[in-house]
């Protein structure tokens, strides 16, 4: 199997420790060899940077046709609908020249990402050259391995080459793990920077001929109130992706159903989330009769009932509410109920079963706190979680892993698509390793759970779950299912410090760390 960036960094990691502690002849040259073993940084600087180039030059193409759409934006059109949704030329137009403008972004973005990865991988690659070069000349310098017997003795002379030999080794091995560390950190920014870009090419995730590129450009496009235009778009990649998808396995019948359902509907927003809905699993009959629920309500009342979580800003923290309710746990539930507010973020008929009601028109945040708390405890009972207490005062008590992974496949599964893979983060190593599946997770509109740790003053540990739901400029967004969200830095992640999402008691000085991550496998 090839090694990763990640891989490679760990292994020298090691090997640097190997060489400085070598207490032998033999040891060192054994812990030299391996870390020759340890391939260099692989990629073609050249190449890259030659593609890097090409996407840069897109942009003056791109800003032409961004030039021309913004020229028919301001001569004014006519209110005439297009496409087989009825969907407003004006709103068309505008939806076209903000994605002609996110095109540019990509070119731009991208081609820098590329160059930069270039740049990095050329100077590691150099790095890594010059340290093979120190590597061999200890190796040389030491000859080859002593018997048995002249293993056990060192006289002063042998003592004195192999520290020389060692210490050279060391500064050797040293740039080694520089350029992996360096090629490693370049190719993830890579990666994060074009797997973003990627999600955000949006009316292209709609794979269909059964609408019309203008339906597919205005449901793209759409966001509800309240918050940032971008952080705040309806359909993400995945939506897009599952909806265009079951319109194209719709009979004739039903997909002329689900156009007039979606040609009827009374603003974009609406529209939006009836092709949400049917990408979180549903049948063309549940969605007509999830879209008789919302049919005619305003863009305000949408957002407050299908989005349990809206995004003001990229950064800092901020509380998610239904009315003066708060989205979070009762008791010791965080995995039950974390993994409740994700459901709602990507199935908008199971958001408004929990905000209003059976009908869909019950606004008394009291009985949205009430049913939010009758699903998480479904959700610990459905994943066998534990409880403490008498049965008169029986309360939640935690869930294990198990049971996290169970509730994450049953809850999420069946509506982003994926299945959940349990991994335990051992140290900074394992969490940068997995950190870019989790921001083109999250990129696509899939949430990602993950567990914290930390002891207390008499040394006892206790655990917190809580939930990735979003990334933008080298942050991760997450959600607490103490009823906020909080943009924390991918750095404060692979260093496991989630404190600025939850409180001191997880900092590092509590020896606050990030346990397990649950990642979706395709």
């Amino acid at each position: 199997m090839t090694e990763s960036t990640n891989d490679r960094r760990q292994k020298l990691d090691g090997l640097r420790g190997r060489i400085s502690s070598a207490g032998s002849k033999n040891d060192l040259i054994d812990a030299i060899e391996d870390a020759l073993g340890v391939s260099a940084p692989v990629g073609d600087p050249k190449v890259i940077e030659a593609l890097g180039k090409r996407y840069t030059g897109q942009t003056d193409e791109a800003d032409a046709v961004s030039d021309r759409i913004d020229k028919i934006a301001r001569k004014g059109l006519p209110q005439v609908w297009v496409g087989d949704t009825s969907v407003l030329a004006s709103d068309v137009v505008g939806a076209a020249s903000r994605d002609a403008q996110q095109m540019i972004e990509a070119f731009q973005g991208g081609g820098k990402a590329l160059i930069a990865l270039s740049d990095a991988l050329e100077t590691a690659q150099t790095k890594d050259g010059t340290g093979r070069g120190k590597l061999r000349e200890a190796r040389t310098m030491l000859g080859g391995k002593d018997g048995f017997f002249d293993d056990w003795h060192e006289d002063d002379d042998e003592e004195d080459l192999r520290l020389r030999a060692r210490s050279l080794a060391s500064h050797g091995v040293d740039d080694l793990h520089t350029a992996a560390a360096d090629a490693d950190d370049a190719a993830r920014v890579a990666a994060r920077d074009l797997n973003k870009f990627a999600a955000e090419a949006r009316a292209g995730q709609m794979d269909t001929d059964e609408l019309t590129a203008a339906d597919r450009l205005a449901l793209a496009d759409t966001s509800n109130v309240g918050g940032d235009a971008e952080l705040n778009e309806i359909l993400s990649a995945n939506d897009l992706e599952r909806s265009g998808r079951a319109m194209e396995n719709f009979s004739p019948a039903e997909r002329a159903r689900m156009e007039r359902l979606l040609a009827n509907a009374s603003s974009p927003q609406e529209k939006a989330y009836l092709m949400k809905a049917l990408a979180s699993g549903y049948d063309v009959g549940e969605v007509e009769k999830f879209g008789g629920k919302i049919h005619g309500k305003d863009s305000t009342w949408l957002q407050e009932h299908l989005a349990p979580v809206t995004t003001g800003s990229g950064t800092g923290q901020e509380d998610q509410k239904f009315g003066d309710e708060h989205w979070s746990q009762d008791d010791e539930t965080c995995v039950p109920s974390s993994t409740v507010t994700a459901r709602a973020l990507v199935d908008p008929v199971y958001a408004l079963e929990l905000t209003g009601g059976p009908d869909g028109q019950d606004d008394d945040p009291d009985h949205f706190r009430k049913r939010l708390h009758d699903e998480q405890f479904r959700m610990n009972d459905e994943g066998d979680g534990e409880y403490d207490g008498w049965w008169w005062d029986r309360h939640a008590a935690g869930m294990d892993s198990d049971g996290q992974e169970e509730i994450s496949d049953k809850e999420l599964g069946p509506h982003t698509g994926d299945k959940y893979d349990t991994q335990e983060m051992d140290g900074a190593d394992d969490r940068r390793g997995v950190l870019p599946a989790i921001e083109k997770s999250v990129a696509d509109g899939k949430p990602v759970p993950f567990n914290i740790s930390r002891k207390d003053e008499d040394g006892n540990m206790h655990g917190h779950s809580l939930m990735i739901i979003g990334q933008e400029d080298g942050k991760l967004q997450i959600y607490n299912p103490w009823g906020t969200t909080t943009w924390v830095s991918e750095d404060d992640f692979i260093n496991g410090d989630l404190s600025a999402a939850t409180d001191d008691r997880y900092s590092k000085a509590h020896k606050g760390d990030v346990s397990r991550v649950y990642i979706e496998q395709n």
